[in-house]
């Protein structure tokens, strides 16, 4: 009968708390999104489960305070790798891979692999409606610490306005650990809100004639300019801002293994096993970090608040740079392709596409935006380079 007693009182729902319940609830609604609504699946679908498997009572699989103070040799509480390995459950050793930075820098190989930089490359003003589409990122930097956080907190909100979720990670697992859930949650919600987001934002800073400008054919670029392209992107930016080399580097990698054409056994396994398996990873590994504690507080709310707005002064300041070029410029820019300076790579571009054509079916903006759109991820990696300077 002690035994009997002592297996019920082992059982979860035996030790199930308010918190981890709500948890429970939380992660069954992203997997009902990730399933039924396809926002984001390939990510959100791991992290909703990790959620789940976090919040299960006497489960074992994530201990949050092993990595209170991880590597922090004045806490009384400091971890190392040697003594989380002898303690860890399993979502802890996977965890190992976000807390080091690996899994988002492999993510940015496949990304590359996957990227086509040529509308970048045959017109370089994209490179300017990218950067502008960070904008958003630092002033919600400059926002959240207004309202409290400290700035390596701020830095990590404010990273959810490039719309890149293995920047975000990347950003927050080296700055605000604490908040990766939190805000790992938000910046792939917003990418998948993309086409909902971004229209209303479009529309209000453009007018009708605007929108129905055509742009002219972008030129062919040459093999030669595909293949150099990554190499000098890699250096300079890394010669400049060291701190943004492991996202950039893995991503141009990528890259240069897609268009040099001599190893497409690594690009196609870069774009599909490698990228499956680290994604598989990754969204267990950070839906883990979502517990309760960490998870149902005003913070959380905040965050989340201020992640849209990053979002949308990162729309906005595309859109608006590109009016503002065109000013100055003879051959017009449709300033729809603005918007996508964010890094949600296809799908802002996309978006730009629908929402011109709407105004003129006739009008193919996809390949013009893909220009700006390309620009952003580069750019998201160098604003959390920038950050990580600042702030690591």
């Amino acid at each position: 009968m002690e035994k009997v007693l002592e297996f019920f009182s082992s059982m979860g729902f035996m030790n199930l708390d308010w918190q981890q319940a709500v948890m429970l609830f939380v992660s069954f609604f992203l997997l009902y999104l990730a399933i039924k609504k396809q926002y984001e699946p390939l990510l959100l679908l791991p992290i909703a489960f990790g959620m789940m498997l976090t919040n299960l009572p006497n489960a074992n699989l994530f201990h949050p305070e092993l990595w209170t103070a991880f590597l922090d040799a004045s806490s009384p509480a400091y971890h190392s790798y040697g003594a989380i390995m002898k303690e860890a459950g399993l979502l802890d050793i996977l965890y190992i891979g976000v807390k080091a930075g690996v899994y988002p820098c492999l993510i940015f190989i496949g990304v590359g692999a996957m990227t086509d930089f040529g509308p970048l490359i045959a017109n370089p003003k994209s490179f300017i409606l990218g950067a502008a589409a960070q904008l958003g990122i630092f002033i919600t930097f400059l926002c959240a610490n207004a309202f409290g956080f400290s700035p390596e907190e701020a830095g990590s909100i404010g990273i959810i306005g490039g719309a890149d979720g293995p920047t975000s990670i990347f950003l927050t697992s080296k700055l605000a650990p604490h908040l990766l859930g939190p805000i790992a949650i938000a910046a792939y919600s917003y990418m998948a809100l993309v086409p909902v987001i971004q229209p209303p934002i479009m529309h209000a800073l453009t007018t009708e004639k605007e929108r129905k400008i055509k742009m002219k054919q972008l030129r062919e670029v040459s093999k030669v300019e595909k293949i150099v392209f990554p190499v000098i992107i890699a250096a300079v930016v890394s010669l400049v801002l060291p701190d943004a080399a492991p996202l950039l580097g893995c991503l141009m990698l990528g890259n240069l293994m897609k268009e040099c054409g001599v190893v497409d056994r690594l690009s196609k396994t870069a774009q599909n096993e490698l990228m499956n398996i680290v994604v598989i990873f990754l969204g267990l590994s950070v839906g883990a970090t979502a517990t309760g504690a960490s998870f149902l507080n005003v913070k959380t709310l905040l965050i989340l608040s201020m992640g849209i707005v990053a979002f949308g002064l990162g729309t906005g300041s595309g859109v608006l740079l590109a009016k503002l070029m065109n000013l100055f410029s003879k051959e017009k820019i449709n300033p729809l392709i603005g918007s996508a300076g964010v890094s949600a790579v296809p799908m802002a571009a996309r978006v730009s596409q629908f929402e011109g054509q709407k105004a003129d079916p006739s009008n193919f903006l996809l390949m013009h935006a893909m220009g700006p759109n390309v620009a952003g991820v580069i750019g998201s990696a160098v604003a959390a380079g920038v950050l990580l300077t600042m702030l690591g």
